[in-house]
């Protein structure tokens, strides 16, 4: 059979991504410390979509790596198009910040031309993924579903998003932005099947038990995750005045979050043999990492699914520790579970690697527990004072932050720390796997 790296190189691109995004997050957090640190080179304007592109383009390509090294049997031109596509077109998004170049919306500011290239890539995705699998669709797991679903709703949701550049959208502002956030909530709830369906992938593959994909308490939790999918968006719109039931609907349904991933995997942490734990130990430990993060950040999305605490929180440092928690407390430890099970699996990583890494998730997990307690601090100190301390100025309540600042800022060199200490040999052994010229 035709070796095929490409798989590889998502993965690889999406760490260096993964990389990026850590370095452009501590130096806008200096940033916070020292107000004009680069600020003519590289602005927080700059650096904040930056920071953004590159996180998102981690969780994506490393997730989309991942689906083709698990399916093995995709059109491998198809993979290489998709491949230089997304890249090509990240190139030019990263260059269109760094010139300043902003004509999107929030979180997808680059100019709107980019949305062809990156649909052309999704369509060519799906094209690939629904040709290879149709064959065995009537014995699909629920991780394939979740695939398949991850990226029909990715099309479709990214497609959305882009709506602002017709007339009919962007001269309505009640319709603009409740478009712009519907899109973006469930553009990450797209995603979060692709992940999600990773990690069922994985915990299946190491158990050597399909039960935990194909049982009807999987079923359920991927129905569940497509209902929130689906209609979890609008508790982001409380403070737009749309129609009540859309409140108390997004309300019901963003109760249910994560609730059975918790017991799927509390399921499966039970079903493994002492045997299993220890020949995928790196995955095993990145995954139960991962559940310990589903947890925390289920309770805070719970709180802030309340409207009259989602009042007080929206717009602060506590909705950025929900979505880092999600993004990085949840779908980058799932997705190093993932390479870390491919790395396992190909037998690439040695005794030293592995010290390494072990090194590198015990400061991750420090520095970021704390990291996400700092943010929850300097979100409910920014709603006390706007709410009950109009009497101090946005400067002196700024001033008053300069220690929470610096601690911020010195945890986030503990996440980075961490990461790369992990990323860096998950590197060297994506690229042993080349030099072996492994066939797929």
């Amino acid at each position: 059979m035709k070796t095929n790296k490409y798989p590889f190189y998502f993965i690889a691109v999406g760490l260096i991504s993964l990389l990026l995004g850590l370095l452009c997050g501590l130096l806008a957090g200096f940033q916070y410390v020292l107000p004009d640190f680069i600020k003519e080179a590289l602005p927080f304007t700059v650096l904040r979509p930056l920071h953004t592109l590159f996180v998102v383009s981690w969780i994506l390509l490393s997730a989309i790596g991942g689906i083709y090294y698990y399916i093995k049997k995709a059109n491998q031109n198809l993979v290489k198009w998709h491949f230089w596509l997304f890249i090509l077109t990240g190139i030019g998004i990263s260059l269109s910040y760094l010139t300043k170049n902003f004509e999107g919306k929030e979180y997808l500011e680059f100019p709107s031309y980019f949305y062809f290239p990156i649909a052309l890539g999704w369509i060519l995705f799906g094209v690939n993924y629904f040709r290879t699998m149709i064959p065995h669709f009537k014995n699909w797991p629920a991780y394939y579903w979740m695939w398949g679903t991850g990226i029909v709703f990715m099309i479709y949701h990214f497609t959305e998003a882009h709506l602002w550049m017709l007339p009919y959208f962007r001269n309505n502002y009640i319709q603009n932005i409740s478009m712009q956030w519907k899109a973006g909530g469930s553009y990450v709830g797209s995603w979060n099947m692709l992940v999600y369906g990773t990690a069922l992938y994985v915990m299946s593959k190491i158990s050597n038990d399909e039960t935990c994909a194909t049982s009807k308490k999987a079923f359920f939790f991927y129905l569940l995750g497509l209902t929130n999918l689906m209609f979890g968006w609008a508790h982001h719109i409380y403070i737009i005045p749309n129609a009540p039931w859309i409140r108390y609907f997004a309300y019901s349904i963003s109760m249910t979050e994560w609730i059975v991933i918790i017991s799927i995997i509390n399921d499966w942490k039970k079903s493994l043999s002492k045997e299993k734990k220890i020949h995928f130990s790196l995955a095993y430990r990145l995954m139960i990492v991962a559940d310990i993060w589903v947890f925390l950040n289920l309770l805070l999305a719970l709180l802030l699914s309340i409207p009259s605490i989602n009042l007080f929180t929206h717009g602060t440092h506590i909705t950025v520790a929900h979505s880092m928690g999600t993004t990085i407390g949840i779908n980058t430890l799932i997705l190093l579970s993932s390479i870390a099970y491919i790395l396992e699996t190909e037998k690439i990583l040695d005794k030293l690697s592995q010290i390494r890494i072990n090194v590198g998730i015990k400061i991750f997990n420090y520095s970021f527990l704390l990291f996400w307690c700092i943010l929850l601090l300097m979100g409910a100190k920014k709603s006390y004072w706007t709410y009950f301390r109009q009497d101090i100025s946005f400067s002196q309540f700024q001033d008053s932050l300069h220690w929470i600042y610096i601690l911020f800022t010195l945890f986030g060199i503990g996440i980075l720390v961490g990461l790369y200490c992990i990323v860096f040999e998950f590197l060297k052994g994506l690229k042993s796997i080349s030099k072996n010229n492994i066939e797929m």
